[in-house]
């Protein structure tokens, strides 16, 4: 193979890979980043750290695992959880959708380990 025939070849391998990239669809959004954006509504209760200790009854939810989250959040939302704080946190849970309680989740998870 010639050296112009190489270079043509290879600006018409490039052109494609950059007509692809284009249609490619964007990678994911970070789930905990996402979530973090959502838990400014739950930290004047929980505390920026999900720790608080200004009202004591206000659960400790800093490094609660996900999926005892993602359970507790949407029982609140779908009015299936009862108790002391019930009708407040259903208030709260009432317009996040599955995705903002899967990224809730795991933001709330990752406050165990830093991240």
């Amino acid at each position: 193979m010639s050296c112009s025939a190489l270079r043509a070849l290879t600006r018409a391998a490039a052109t494609a890979l950059g007509a692809l990239a284009a249609v490619a669809p964007a990678a994911p959004p970070d789930g905990i980043a996402l979530g973090r954006e959502k838990f400014v509504q739950c930290a004047p209760c929980h505390g920026a750290d999900g720790r608080s200790t200004v009202v004591p009854q206000y659960p400790k939810i800093g490094g609660q695992s996900a999926a005892y989250v993602v359970i507790a959040l949407r029982a609140y939302r779908e009015g299936r959880r009862l108790g002391t704080f019930a009708a407040m946190m259903s208030e709260v849970a009432k317009p996040l959708s599955d995705a903002d309680i899967d990224n809730l989740a795991a933001y709330v998870e990752s406050l165990d380990s830093g991240k």
